[in-house]
């Protein structure tokens, strides 16, 4: 559905995304940023369905200043590369690449965020620091709970699981008598 496209980040950075377009005119857009496994199928598959739903979604790839085309499954050895390429991405290449997404996203309507896990911590810092957003949607984001100082600026909704073995519940409910103007919702999941 959708296809590859090239983004430039402020700081002269070219990184990959993928885009997918809606059928019809867009509703508003979509960033999509991803988890510790690279722009893959599964990262692909959920722009997809935010297309289909009438959003343009770009899914920048998060990694390409350490690594062009990260693209992993989820296998124990696949964590560990992610884990590894992930800690070379500091939040301010982050925030640079995100911001180059929304850009881009941002003549199509109104931005959101969205991101899964490493994305999820990107989402919650995007939220404060990246220009052109009207809303943020962390889920599972680890790093959040260390940087709960960092309030959003744009309205949010996250997403966490009570046996999640890297949030700890008790600082996700500590995270939303912090912030009682956004939505955080904990489930019984992990």
């Amino acid at each position: 559905m959708g296809k590859m496209i090239e983004l430039k980040a402020a700081d002269g950075h070219t990184l990959s995304a993928y885009r997918a377009d809606p059928q019809g005119k867009p509703r508003g857009a979509i960033v999509v940023i991803q988890e510790i496994f690279g722009v893959n199928s599964h990262i692909k598959s959920v722009a997809d369905g935010y297309a289909r739903d009438g959003y343009v979604a770009i899914a920048p790839a998060m990694f390409d200043r350490v690594q062009k085309g990260f693209d992993v499954g989820y296998s124990p050895d696949d964590i560990a590369k992610g884990r590894e390429v992930r800690a070379k991405v500091t939040t301010e290449m982050a925030m640079n690449d995100a911001q180059a997404a929304v850009n881009e996203a941002a003549k199509a309507g109104k931005v959101g965020i969205v991101g899964y896990c490493w994305g999820g911590f990107v989402a919650w810092m995007a939220a404060n620091k990246v220009a052109g957003l009207a809303c943020a949607a962390p889920y599972y984001g680890g790093g959040i709970l260390d940087n709960t100082g960092v309030a959003p600026k744009v309205p949010l909704m996250g997403h966490f699981g009570d046996k999640d073995q890297h949030i700890p519940v008790e600082g996700v409910k500590k995270l939303a008598e912090k912030y009682p103007q956004h939505q955080i919702f904990i489930y019984a999941a992990d």
